[in-house]
């Protein structure tokens, strides 16, 4: 019998899988520094997430990035390449069941995605809290994200009490998991609501952290991410009714921060009659995988 040709482990890219982040609520807190930068919060993180895989290319070809097989332009990965001193010999393929754009942080998964498989491709030698600030950075200067970045690298049910990246930011947990359901009907852009007055945002958010806080469960979460969005003013119409939807069969579910999305716990959008994908909540934040002494 003979034997499977051994690959140079130097010639193999790198992949790293992290998780969706779906947010439940958030209190936007800007600074001149992107590092300081970021929001309060609670959401939960998914086991429908991305895998980002790294290929070295020639030197000085210009880079690539792709997601699902079509190209797309991702500042954040590009931001994270230069940073990494990696640009000029980097190919970006990422891979997801998670649409784009409709609240599920896929931007910001890319972007760390990046920065975790591009750091073992190339031998950077960065650290994980290096790598998770220099994607956190790259997604606050871009303004299409403020706290997926750190959520998606902690996992479970990540509770951000205070802003920014791995040095700043400080973050909890609910100790938690269970079934999650969701439907996307369509997207919306971080941007355009966070250039808008954001002081609803703050004070429906701020409320919302506190009363986690005081009974940090699931159904808190969710109950206070629907209370957020309303008082907020983030619910379009079918958002609302979906969610009411699935209050009147007795589950629970909100929206999506951004996006027109909705998320339940358990069988809650399938007990409400709605075609949902269905996924958990993921136990471990983004991570390497595959590779000769790698599993996911």
């Amino acid at each position: 019998m003979s034997e499977d040709p051994q690959v140079d482990v130097d010639d193999r890219p790198s992949t790293a899988f992290v998780p969706g982040h779906v947010t439940g609520f958030f209190s936007p807190c800007p600074a001149d520094d992107p590092d300081r930068a970021g929001s309060r919060g609670a959401g939960l993180t998914l086991t429908d997430g991305v895998d980002v895989t790294v290929h070295e290319t020639g030197t000085g070809d210009a880079p690539t990035v792709s997601l699902d097989g079509d190209p797309v332009s991702m500042p954040p990965v590009a931001t994270v390449l230069d940073g990494l001193g990696v640009a000029d010999r980097a190919r970006v393929v990422a891979e997801s069941d998670l649409p784009l754009g409709t609240g599920f942080g896929v931007s910001g998964a890319m972007a760390l995605g990046t920065a975790l498989a591009a750091n073992d491709r190339f031998g950077c030698e960065r650290s994980a809290n290096d790598l998770v600030a220099l994607a956190h950075r790259a997604e606050v200067e871009a303004g299409t994200g403020l706290g997926d970045v750190v959520a998606q690298a902690r996992g479970g049910v990540p509770v951000r009490l205070d802003p920014g990246a791995p040095g700043h930011g400080r973050l909890d947990g609910v100790p938690a998991t269970r079934r999650v359901e969701y439907v996307a009907f369509g997207d919306r852009s971080t941007a355009e609501v966070l250039a808008g007055d954001t002081a609803p945002l703050v004070a429906a958010g701020d409320a919302a952290l506190s009363r986690l806080l005081d009974r940090p469960t699931l159904s808190t979460l969710v109950a206070e991410s629907n209370r957020f969005a309303r008082d907020a003013g983030l619910l379009a119409d079918r958002v609302r009714e979906t969610v009411d939807a699935v209050s009147e069969t007795g589950g629970e579910a909100s929206m999506a921060m951004l996006g027109e999305t909705v998320f339940a716990l358990d069988s809650g959008l399938t007990d409400a009659g709605f075609d949902a994908e269905t996924c958990r909540i993921c136990a471990a934040g983004a991570h390497l995988v595959g590779g000769p002494d790698r599993s996911r």
